[in-house]
C-alpha cells in the first residue's frame, strides 16, 4: 500500500507559507507550489506503517557494524542479532548513520542518498524495515568535505553555490555557541582559490547554508526520500545549530523552528506515521522548546538530562536531584513524548545539567568519568574558556569503577539493572544503545589507537564472541542482557507503563525514585520504586496506594508489612494495583 497525501487544506497551506517567509521573507515566492510538487513525486512511493506508540514499543540504538562476522554485510549480521535475540522486546530500530562517510564514525555523509557498501545496500534496510519501525539519521546541519554538496560549492558548480557558508568579515561570530573546541572556520581549496568555510563541529564536518532555498528543497527531499525507503522516524541530528545570524549565539534560532515545522508539516501531509526526533544536547528547558507551540515540531525528543542525574544518584546515593527535576517532566499532548535514554554514541551529555546540578555536584561527575577510566570532552565558551561537554565512558563503567578488581558482581549486576530500569518507568519510550544492552566495558583500546575519545563507547563487536557470551548463563553480559529482557517483558504488560500515561514524582526520601504511573482509562496503577543507594532501605508508600491489594511484578513471592516496603541495595520494585 502507499499513502496518498490528502489535499493540502488553506490552513497548513498558510501555515507553510508563515513559515517559509520568516526564512526566507520575500525570496520564499514559490516555495510552497515547489514544495506540493516534490510531495507529489513522491506520493506512490511513500509506504503506510502503525504511528505513535504504547508500552509495548522499546528502541534499540546501533551502528549497522557494531556487531560484525566475516565476509558479511553489518546490516545483514545486526538484523541476524536482532531477530535471534530481541525481536519480541524491540519494535523500534535506529541505525546510525549508515550512509557513506568519511569521518566522525558516520556523521560526516558523503551521500544522503546511498547505503554505505561495507554494511550492505538498500535491500538490507528494506528487509529491516518489514520487521521494525527503523530511525533514518537526518544528518542536516553538515556534511563531508568530500559531498558533492561542499565540493559543488568550492568549485562554483551552479547546482550547488551557496550550499556552503563563506567567512564573512562583517559578520559578528563572537556570541556563536560551540559545542567543540576546534575552530568554527576550516580552510579549503576551491577552483578559484582557497575558501573558508563554517564548520560548527570538525574539518570534516561543512555547515549547510539553510538561508539558501535550495538547500531546504535538497533537505526536503531526502526527508521524502527516507520516508519512501522505509523510515518510521528521522533523527534530526544536530538541530539546534541550523541557522545562523550575525551578532547571536546561532543556536536555536527562530528560524531553525520554523524549519522544523515545515518538516513536520510535510511529513504530516505526506507520509503522517514517520515522526521527528529532536538530538538536542542542550540544558534542558532549551531541549523542551523543540516541540514547539502545542507539539508542532518534534514529535519525541531525547530526555537527555536522565543519564547524568541517574549517574550522580548512584555515585552519591542522593536521588533528589533526579526527583526534583523528573516531577517537571510535561510532553504537550498524547501525540508528544520523550526518548528515555542513559546513554549513546557519543556518551552522557553534560549541558542538559547546567542549571540542575550545581557545579560541585557536576565535579563529582567529570571526576568519576576520569577516575573510571573515561574522559571528559569540553566546548569552548565565547569567552575563550572551556566547559565539560561530555562524559566520554561506557554506561556500565561509569556506574561500575572497572578499577575495581575485587568488587561484588552481584552488587555490579544490580545497580547497573537500575539504572535500566528507571528509563523503563518515566513516561516516555525506553531506548537502549547497543553497549548498554550488552554492558560493554570501556573500549580504551579504540581510543589509543584513534585518538579518538568517543570512540571508548564504540566498541566493534564479534558476533559470534557475543552470541558465546549471550548463551553462557554465568557470564556478565548474559545476566545483565537476560536482566533488561525481563525488566522490558514485564513492562509491556501493564498499560500503566503507556507513554501517556499518568506519571507522577513521589518524594519518598533520599536515596529513593519513585514513581506512580496510571491508566486512567482502566484504572490500572504501579508505584515504581528504585533504592539509588548502597543500603538497604524502607520506604513507606502513599496513603492512597493499596499496599495490600499490590503484587510486586518483578518478584512474585514479595510480601509486605503495610505501611511500608523494604528494598535492598539498589533494588527495584514495580508494585501493581488494578483498582
Amino acid at each position: 500500500m502507499t499513502q496518498i497525501p490528502p489535499p493540502i487544506n488553506p490552513d497548513l497551506h498558510a501555515k507553510l507559507e508563515s513559515n517559509l517567509a520568516l526564512l526566507y521573507g520575500s525570496k520564499s515566492g514559490n516555495l510552497v507550489r515547489d514544495i506540493m510538487h516534490l510531495m507529489e513525486n513522491y506520493r506512490e512511493s511513500i509506504p503506510t506503517a502503525r504511528a505513535y506508540w504504547d508500552e509495548s514499543d522499546a528502541l534499540l540504538i546501533t551502528y549497522g557494524d557494531s556487531l560484525q562476522e566475516k565476509d558479511t554485510p553489518g546490516l545483514a549480521s545486526l538484523e541476524k542479532f536482532l531477530d535471534s535475540r530481541v525481536r519480541e522486546h524491540f519494535s523500534l530500530v535506529h541505525v546510525l548513520p549508515f550512509y557513506p562517510w568519511t569521518d566522525d564514525d558516520g556523521f560526516s555523509v558523503v551521500d544522503f542518498r546511498q547505503v554505505n557498501p561495507p554494511l550492505g545496500d538498500w535491500k538490507h534496510i528494506h528487509s529491516l524495515a518489514g520487521k521494525y519501525r527503523l530511525i533514518f539519521d537526518g544528518v542536516f546541519n553538515h556534511v563531508s568535505k568530500s559531498s558533492e554538496y561542499v565540493r559543488g560549492h568550492l568549485n562554483g558548480d551552479a547546482d550547488y553555490r551557496d550550499f556552503c557558508i563563506n567567512e564573512d568579515p562583517s559578520f559578528d561570530h563572537s556570541q556563536v555557541t560551540r559545542p567543540r573546541t576546534s575552530p568554527l572556520f576550516h580552510a579549503y581549496r576551491g577552483s578559484s582559490g582557497e575558501m573558508r568555510l563554517w564548520t560548527t563541529f570538525s574539518e570534516d564536518q561543512v555547515d549547510l547554508n539553510l538561508a539558501n532555498p535550495a538547500v531546504l528543497m535538497e533537505l526536503l527531499d531526502v526527508l521524502l526520500f527516507y520516508a519512501s525507503r522505509g523510515a518510521s522516524m528521522i533523527r534530526l541530528d544536530a538541530i539546534p545549530y541550523m541557522w545562523k545570524a550575525s551578532g547571536t549565539s546561532c543556536v536555536h534560532r527562530p528560524q531553525t523552528h520554523a524549519f522544523i515545522r515545515i518538516a513536520r508539516l510535510v511529513m504530516d501531509i505526506a507520509a503522517p506515521h514517520v515522526g521527528l526526533l529532536s538530538e538536542t544536547n542542550v540544558p534542558h528547558e532549551e531541549n523542551l522548546t523543540y516541540f514547539g507551540n502545542r507539539g508542532d515540531e518534534a514529535q519525541v525528543i531525547y530526555n537527555f538530562t536522565l543519564p547524568p542525574l541517574i549517574l550522580y544518584g548512584l555515585a552519591t546515593g542522593d536521588a533528589q536531584p533526579l526527583t526534583r527535576w523528573a516531577a517537571t517532566l510535561v510532553s504537550p499532548g498524547r501525540r508528544c513524548t520523550f526518548l528515555n535514554i542513559t546513554s549513546t554514541h557519543d556518551g552522557i551529555g553534560m549541558r542538559p545539567v547546567e542549571g540542575i546540578l550545581t557545579g560541585e555536584q557536576q565535579k563529582v561527575l567529570t571526576d568519576l568519568a576520569v577516575e573510571h577510566g573515561g574522559a571528559v570532552s569540553t566546548r569552548s565558551n565565547p569567552d575563550g574558556s572551556q566547559s565539560p561537554y561530555e562524559l566520554n565512558l561506557t554506561f556500565f563503567d561509569a556506574v561500575n569503577n572497572p578499577n575495581e578488581v575485587d568488587a561484588d558482581r552481584e552488587i555490579q549486576l544490580r545497580r547497573f539493572l537500575l539504572s535500566q530500569a528507571i528509563p523503563m518507568t518515566l513516561a516516555g519510550i525506553p531506548a537502549f544503545y547497543i553497549h548498554c544492552l550488552l554492558g560493554s566495558r570501556n573500549d580504551t583500546k579504540g581510543v589509543q589507537v584513534s585518538g579518538i575519545k568517543r570512540r571508548i563507547n564504540r566498541e566493534k563487536l564479534q558476533l559470534d564472541q557475543v552470541n558465546a557470551d549471550l548463551d553462557n548463563p554465568e557470564s556478565m553480559r548474559s545476566r545483565i542482557f537476560t536482566g533488561l529482557m525481563e525488566l522490558l517483558k514485564v513492562r509491556t504488560s501493564s498499560t500503566a507503563f503507556h507513554p501517556s500515561a499518568a506519571c507522577t514524582v513521589i518524594e519518598l526520601g533520599r536515596d529513593i525514585f519513585a514513581l506512580l504511573r496510571e491508566n486512567k482509562e482502566n484504572g490500572c496503577r504501579i508505584l515504581a520504586l528504585h533504592n539509588l543507594s548502597g543500603a538497604e532501605t524502607a520506604c513507606a508508600t502513599p496513603e492512597d496506594f493499596s499496599l495490600e491489594k499490590s503484587r510486586d511484578l518483578l518478584d512474585e513471592t514479595a510480601t509486605f508489612k503495610p505501611p511500608y516496603v523494604l528494598l535492598p541495595a539498589y533494588g527495584i520494585r514495580w508494585l501493581s494495583i488494578n483498582d
